[in-house]
């Protein structure tokens, strides 16, 4: 069987031409998907289960890490196996020290013969290792530890984050003509909401117009977890954690009744003492 790819990049030309030289490197791949945003990259990727993945760090809506770190949230257990990831990316030696830490491969822009070359027999070694009885079932486990040392090393795109020392301590929200004050204290969560943020305390919740990448870099590490892409918990307003037969944590919440998933990826934030 062939082995497949997508590639996510939102500049045609450089999809083009990535796609050219891979097919030349390559022949025997088969492009199975071009897209242009993160939001189709990772829909055709749970779709399409293709071998391997080339994502464009900086895309509309969601980045290349934030579609890795979707698909490692959301791939199907008894899915094909998890593809390998490519990051595409322009220069930036913060970012490749992360990549390489975690064991993700890369291509620079523009890209590079000789160094996509490289990758090409690295990705083919991988996947002829992944043909071997050891290693022919195998659990998200891998990615899934790739992905935390990837994200503990900080997003890429946003190297100099919001130190802790300055933490967002109030909230303005708009609704109308009113603009109310919410104490960070107050809020019991937030959660994504296309292109909002839900803002839920114990009485009401509000919208509020960022993302919640943003809106992370503004919060105490300590005081608000993610425990999902799209959600950030108060911990001291989680009142228990409960495991199922599969190993999915939810989570119930002191003065409100919502209950709220943990990803694999941020399952680790609840151990028992």
């Amino acid at each position: 069987m062939k082995t497949t790819a997508l590639i996510a990049e939102d500049e045609a030309l450089l999809a083009a031409d990535l796609q050219a030289e891979l097919l030349k490197l390559w022949p025997d791949l088969e492009i199975v998907a071009s897209v242009g945003d993160g939001e189709a990259a990772v829909e055709q990727a749970l779709n399409l289960q293709p071998d391997v993945l080339f994502l464009d760090i900086r895309m509309p809506g969601m980045t290349g890490m934030e579609c890795a770190q979707a698909l490692a949230e959301d791939w199907p257990e008894n899915g094909k196996r998890f593809p390998l990831i490519v990051f595409v990316t322009a220069y930036d030696q913060y970012a490749l020290q992360a990549f390489e830490r975690a064991a993700f491969d890369y291509v620079l822009k523009p890209v590079q013969p000789e160094r996509l070359a490289k990758t090409c027999a690295r990705l083919q070694e991988r996947l002829q290792d992944r043909t071997t009885p050891t290693t022919a079932v195998s659990p998200l486990d891998a990615i899934v530890d790739q992905m935390r040392e990837l994200l503990a090393a900080g997003r890429p795109e946003s190297p100099h984050r919001m130190s802790a020392n300055t933490p967002l301590r109030l909230i303005q929200a708009s609704a109308g003509n009113t603009i109310t004050m919410i104490p960070i204290d107050d809020v019991v969560y937030f959660e994504a909401a296309d292109k909002y943020v839900r803002v839920v305390t114990a009485e009401r919740e509000h919208l509020i117009r960022t993302s919640l990448r943003e809106l992370l870099q503004q919060l105490d590490p300590q005081r608000f977890w993610q425990i999902h892409r799209g959600a950030v918990v108060r911990c001291d307003a989680i009142d228990t954690a409960q495991r199922d037969e599969s190993g999915k944590l939810t989570l119930t919440l002191r003065g409100n009744l919502t209950r709220l998933v943990v990803s694999r990826l941020y399952a680790d934030l609840f151990r028992g003492m």
